[in-house]
């Protein structure tokens, strides 16, 4: 039989050797069953993945104990979730790599909107989700990429100043006392360093202009030795190809010599909007960097060398040259997207093209996470289990995605060869949608209580 075909029950087999090795990183051997269940039940058909509803698929007619252990494994149950996910990922990304190199540490973010006031890290804020400001919360997360998949390999929820400072909701949604507030961005880079201190496979990291904007976390990327390729916005300064800002006055003798970079009225960056609008219509390619659903996608690119001007008159050295590279589709009546890389001198353009647009592979994963493995359907308050169910969800996607990197590109949750016992007809676990009392996404829950 073929690698391509594998043999009945294979399927289970790997998936039963991937559970036990992420029970042994849970901890403990009472946490198995419940690792197992979890996971599994994530991985069943069914369109509402929080506890009592797997619970019901998994167990009809025990439902109220598998319940009550499901719930104080996820809520309860003081496992790691690094340890889960570093697991996860030494058993994932071998089979990814098979297929390719890691080309890209990916940086996102990706809200889940939320009523009421009590989950922890809820307020209004802006929601990508919705796209626009909604009563949610946001989630962090680092993904690695090969050419065909990608797999999160850290997840963070962003504690919003007024939670951090907020003393009573703290200890009510259980926050270690470890955690204080940190930008987006600063919460990126600490999960960046944590990778390359594991020795993860190193690769240029992308990210939106939400992170590229921050200087910090660029020169914080420099400073690891990382390559990168992040978004900026068009306000931007920078010096143009052959520019910089002005030298250090000369020392007249006295006093202490200077050495701070400088600008004068008539020596001035520009922002990357205004050096894009002075380019000559030569300076614009047409690239295409990748088959869409039903045609090539394709758009006008160009790409200098510049330097960042950001607070260089602070500096007593010339901040280092790097890529501007600018998309102006045809027909718009300005530049609508910058990055600033630091990637070779010597690279084609096409190639920073299909790198700066490889971002677009985990918009697969959030909308696999979320609509097939329930990522947004935790209704717990805490900071425990808003990470663990995360944990659990990457774990159950991270087999999926080693699964079609062996065989089937097509194995997705619900698809593989798992079976549940049916229902009982009169069962309406709460959850279940147009059901009574259902539990839509996003609602406060308050304690668990018996299946009705």
């Amino acid at each position: 039989m073929s690698a391509s075909s594998p043999a009945p029950g294979a399927q289970q087999q790997r998936l039963a050797a991937y559970l036990d090795s992420l029970a042994r990183a849970a901890g403990h051997a009472d946490r198995t069953a419940p690792l197992e269940s979890y996971c599994t039940g994530l991985l069943l058909p069914g369109e509402r993945k929080s506890v009592e509803p797997m619970a019901a698929r998994l167990a009809p007619g025990d439902v109220r104990r598998v319940h009550q252990s499901l719930h104080h494994f996820v809520a309860n149950a003081p496992w790691t979730d690094e340890a889960l996910l570093e697991t996860v990922r030494q058993y994932v990304l071998p089979v990814m790599e098979r297929k390719g190199a890691v080309v890209a540490w990916i940086v996102d973010d990706t809200g889940f909107p939320k009523k009421g006031t009590h989950s922890v890290g809820v307020v209004r804020q802006y929601c990508g989700q919705v796209g626009k400001q909604e009563n949610c919360r946001v989630a962090v997360s680092l993904s690695v990429a090969t050419e065909q998949a990608s797999l999160p390999i850290a997840w963070r929820l962003y504690l919003p100043e007024i939670w951090a400072q907020d003393h009573k909701r703290r200890a009510e949604a259980g926050i270690p006392p470890e955690v204080s507030f940190a930008t987006k961005p600063a919460i990126a880079l600490g999960q960046i360093r944590q990778a390359v201190e594991e020795g993860v496979s190193r690769a240029p990291v992308l990210a939106d202009a939400a992170y590229g904007n921050d200087s910090q976390f660029r020169d914080g990327l420099s400073k690891l030795g990382l390559e990168y390729i992040v978004g900026i916005q068009s306000s931007t300064t920078v010096w143009g190809p052959g520019q910089a800002p002005l030298p250090a006055k000369r020392w007249k003798g006295q006093g202490r010599p200077p050495g701070l970079l400088r600008r004068d009225k008539h020596h001035q960056p520009v922002t990357v909007k205004e050096l894009a609008q002075g380019l000559s219509p030569r300076a614009w390619k047409s690239i295409c960097w990748r088959q869409g659903v039903k045609r090539k996608l394709c758009s006008r690119f160009a790409a200098r060398r510049v330097r960042v001007a950001h607070r260089d008159y602070w500096r007593s050295k010339l901040p280092p040259e790097e890529w501007l590279l600018i998309e102006w589709p045809a027909g718009e009546s300005e530049p609508t997207k910058y990055w600033l890389a630091t990637l070779p001198t010597n690279i084609r353009l096409a190639e920073l093209v299909k790198l700066a647009k490889h971002r677009w592979i985990i918009e697969r994963d959030y909308e696999e996470l979320k609509q097939e493995l329930g990522l947004g359907h935790y209704e717990g308050r805490g900071w425990r289990g808003f990470h663990h169910h995360a944990t659990l969800c990457i774990a159950a996607y991270g087999f999926l995605v080693a699964e079609r990197s062996r065989f089937s590109p097509s194995a997705r949750a619900g698809g593989l060869e798992l079976r549940a016992p049916k229902l009982p007809s009169d069962l309406v676990p709460r959850g279940r949608p147009r059901a009574r009392r259902t539990a839509q996404p996003g609602l406060d829950r308050h304690a668990p209580h018996p299946a009705r």
